[in-house]
């Protein structure tokens, strides 16, 4: 086991963090969106005001928000604006499917949810079930300057709002902000460090959607620790906001982690390889955190071949293993691309926010995932046990430390299945993940559950075999994930087809569609594969380890 010393880290709400800063750094550029800057008193105002306007619309302490957008100004102010008034932000992706944001919706008990106008008519009408009862949209250019908004609109096909009325419980943002709020009650409840803030759904170990709860203690004690660790954040000013905020390692790291020490978020609403590229020369970022395909596919890119980069302080990797190999490409375009720094190797897991262990300033090993932060403590114990695992013995990775969620929102018993009290009275986070520990250092080897990661994003395949059986069409169906340049991974789907169902492209393209309107088009297989069987092991489970490897059955079609 290893632990790290705690250290002191402010005993306050998310939104009392903000407004702590705001009267330390009034003038710090808060966040800047689309060349737009905002400072931090500025930004305090916002969501201020905004907090005033939601509770207008009924939102007050313990209620559920759903907050499905992009990274914009909405999405920053929305969830601080929430955590001042005791409710809890629902992070949810803006590209996910009609059918999973009425399950996020429904599995959260969410009163209200805020997202594009361009994925209106992907969330259910006001009335259409209990519970659910306003639906603001916005632009993603709804807060900025008049001018600046009409240049973005421009350059921004997402900019598009639907025309004219939305239907009934349906609020244009625009209209909102100009909603006289002069008689709404100033007055805020008392919100604990220790009070739900946040929900993130992920699919854990068994593939289906799960909210995990997380409270500001999550937030505070995960950013307050990666600073402490780190040693070289308040170097620069300058954080980098291309990861999404939907995601723990986005809303932590990227967001609430500057804000607690005042640097400036550039925020990125769309992602390309170009335009980050672009924006990390332009805007001199000091900091930023990413996948590892990211990263291996930047040194490439033609933005940045000649440029200087002495201005990167602290580059964060998570959300997937990076090789040593490729590790040390990067390290190496950054040294000879004059920036003093090197990738910071990161572990965690939406279960336990973001990153809990990361790779210190001053020492590192290759392949290993760093050291606990402070406060963190890693233990790998034997699988399917609480016994722990001698030094060097590959066996879970194990997590104790203040940002563990409180639970899976609604689901105790699928929660007491990763929360689980060991010997010395502790509740530990079983990951699901195999690892070692070696001198002190941890070190990460594979997953236990199934899971594809692709372009950074989990994708769970039980989930879409799930989605695949209901289709009239398919007897059974195994998901895998394949090596792609690109993304990392693919997901692919190996199909067995019902007696009689012709294997031809009228029946594929009702299967993509099926498909598509139920799950996110990240986590939507790139290709299929109509076959006869599947492989099995000894065991008459459907062996997926050779479908990985393209080990067919004999009938191949």
């Amino acid at each position: 086991m290893i632990t790290s010393e705690p250290i002191d880290v402010p005993n306050l709400s998310a939104y009392d963090i903000l407004k702590d800063t705001s009267g330390k750094y009034p003038n710090n550029i808060a966040y800047e969106y689309f060349g737009y800057k905002v400072n931090y008193q500025k930004f305090l105002r916002q969501v201020d005001d905004l907090s005033l306007r939601l509770r207008k619309m009924g939102v007050y302490q313990g209620d559920r928000v759903i907050v499905c957008l992009p990274n914009c100004p909405q999405s920053l102010v929305a969830f601080y604006a929430l955590s001042r008034l005791g409710a809890i932000a629902v992070m949810v992706h803006p590209l996910s499917s009609k059918n999973e944001i009425e399950y996020y919706i429904k599995d959260s008990q969410s009163k209200m949810a805020i997202t594009l106008g361009l994925f209106a008519n992907n969330f259910p009408k006001i009335g259409s079930f209990e519970g659910f009862q306003t639906l603001i949209v916005t632009s993603p250019v709804d807060m900025l300057p008049y001018v600046s908004a009409r240049v973005a609109e421009l350059v921004n096909k997402d900019a598009r709002m639907p025309k004219g009325h939305l239907g009934f419980g349906t609020i244009r943002w625009a209209k909102m902000m100009k909603d006289d709020i002069s008689h709404v009650p100033t007055e805020m409840p008392q919100v604990s460090a220790d009070e739900p803030v946040s929900i993130l759904y992920t699919g854990g170990t068994t593939g289906v959607n799960k909210g995990a709860v997380h409270s500001s203690r999550s937030f505070n004690s995960t950013a307050w620790g990666m600073i402490e660790l780190s040693g070289v954040l308040g170097e620069g000013t300058t954080m980098l906001a291309e990861m999404p905020m939907f995601h723990g390692f986005g809303l932590c790291t990227c967001v609430h982690l500057p804000i607690c020490i005042g640097l400036k978020i550039v925020l990125m609403p769309t992602f390309t390889l170009d335009s980050l590229c672009k924006t990390i020369v332009k805007k001199k970022i000091n900091y930023m955190a990413g996948v590892p395909t990211m990263y291996e596919k930047m040194i490439d890119n033609k933005y940045l071949v000649n440029a200087n980069l002495s201005f990167l302080k602290g580059m964060y990797c998570g959300g997937d293993s990076m090789s040593i190999e490729s590790k040390a490409r990067v390290d190496e375009f950054l040294m000879k691309h004059g920036s003093e720094r090197r990738v910071k190797i990161g572990f965690g897991c939406t279960e336990c926010l973001a990153a809990t262990a990361i790779t210190p300033k001053f020492d590192e090993r290759p392949g290993s995932i760093g050291v606990p932060i402070p406060g963190f403590s890693y233990q790998i114990t034997k699988i399917g046990t609480t016994e722990e695992a001698p030094d060097g013995e590959d066996g879970e990775i194990c997590i104790y430390g203040p940002s563990l969620m409180d639970c899976y929102y609604g689901r105790p018993e699928e929660t007491a299945e990763v929360l689980v009290k060991h010997d010395d009275g502790k509740i530990w986070l079983h990951t699901g993940d195999v690892g070692y520990i070696d001198d002190g250092f941890i070190y990460f080897k594979n997953r236990i559950k199934r899971i594809i990661i692709t372009s950074g994003y989990n994708v769970y395949p039980s989930q879409i075999e799930g989605i695949l059986s209901r289709h009239p069409a398919v007897d059974i169906s195994c998901v895998v994930g394949v090596p792609d340049e690109k993304r990392g991974s693919r997901v692919k789907a190996y199909v067995v087809l019902k007696g009689g169902v012709p294997k031809d492209d009228a029946t594929l393209e009702s299967i993509k569609s099926f498909v598509k309107e139920n799950i996110a088009a990240y986590a939507k297989p790139r290709e299929y594969v109509f076959v006869d069987s599947l492989p099995r092991t000894k065991l008459k489970k459907v062996d997926y380890r050779k479908l990985e490897q393209g080990i067919l059955t004999e009938n191949e079609e």
